[in-house]
């Protein structure tokens, strides 16, 4: 089980229900080590006394605050006394309509459990409250010498605790970006075919279906470089589009939206009725068809998925002759 990072009492009313926190999700970033390059010999980062060059110990080390004229200096034990919510009390204050809260609100996401079998009822009562009434819990608490803002939801079986911004912490759009271009008068054709186009790309929201194919790059060109190979550039980023193509590159994208889609339908209609090719060909060439398309990380991955021998060292058309069937058997032989 994993370890709690904060433990108190949550209470909405004269309710309370002692809950333990853990952290919701984890990072898959791969970390790098600071080496000096020719060694090695790793980088350490030190804590320096800027004016005499000395290294400082921990226990030494107070904060500091600049006032202009000197620093205005503060012990760890100071920061404690004047904490609110010493007593570890995640106090619900109010409950609001889960829609009301904007996006740019949500920071991070972390799981509340019953400290307890003892406390599942009272756990299950707020779950399936919150869950009827669609809404979301208030509150403020503190955790490691600061204040949160949160919002407590129910998600699935278990209750979510979202820490939110303030409200001074939220930027304001006019303020960064200037003129905003979503003021910008649109021709109604225009807009009548980015509408169809967003329809035409219409799809379910399953998130196992995305894959951060950036560090799965950074995996492979470790492993390459730890085997002496070397590891195709990305392609460059597609150029802008021009304002005076705009209406036919997003009739283009519509039309090329829309065809996917009938040619994703026609692949039975092709097999019943079995006119010049058979059941195989029609999905080879279907599957060449959509490969096509594809630049080399993501057919590298699908060659992964087919545990295809030899992938890491062919290059895109290798690898897509390779998983549409006319070269695969060549390159399984030669690796």
């Amino acid at each position: 089980m994993a370890r709690a990072i904060w433990s108190g009492s949550l209470s909405f009313g004269l309710v309370n229900l002692p809950v333990r926190m853990y952290a919701a999700t984890e990072s898959h970033t791969v970390h790098f080590h600071q080496i000096q390059r020719g060694t090695s010999d790793r980088i350490r980062n030190k804590r320096v006394n800027e004016r005499t060059g000395k290294e400082v110990p921990a226990e030494e080390i107070v904060k500091g605050v600049d006032a202009g004229d000197s620093y205005v200096l503060v012990e760890p034990e100071e920061l404690d006394d004047i904490a609110p919510g010493r007593s570890r009390a995640l106090e619900i204050g109010g409950f609001v309509d889960l829609d009301a809260i904007e996006p740019v609100y949500f920071a991070t996401t972390y799981y509340l459990g019953p400290r307890g079998k003892d406390y599942a009822k009272v756990y299950a009562l707020l779950h399936k409250a919150l869950q009827e009434t669609d809404k979301a819990g208030i509150a403020t608490f503190v955790m490691r010498n600061r204040a949160y803002l949160v919002a407590v939801k129910a998600e699935a079986d278990i209750l979510a605790l979202h820490t939110l911004h303030w409200a001074d912490e939220i930027r304001d759009p006019h303020d960064e970006i200037g003129d905003l271009p979503g003021r910008t008068k649109i021709p109604d054709r225009e807009l009548k075919t980015a509408v169809q186009l967003i329809e035409a790309l219409g799809t379910a929201w399953r998130p196992e279906d995305y894959h951060d194919t950036y560090q799965e790059q950074v995996r492979r060109l470790i492993e390459a470089k730890r085997k002496g190979e070397t590891v195709e550039k990305a392609q460059e980023p597609p150029e802008s589009t021009n304002v005076v193509d705009l209406m036919s590159a997003l009739q283009a994208s519509v039309d090329s939206a829309r065809g996917g889609k009938k040619g994703k339908k026609s692949g039975p209609t092709q097999r019943r009725r079995g006119k010049g090719h058979s059941a195989g060909t029609a999905r080879k060439a279907s599957r060449t068809e959509d490969l096509t398309e594809l630049n080399k990380a993501e057919l590298y991955e699908r060659a992964t998925e087919a545990g295809l021998p030899g992938r890491s060292s062919m290059t895109r058309d290798e690898l897509l002759d390779a998983l549409s069937g006319s070269g695969g058997r060549s390159h399984a032989k030669a690796s």
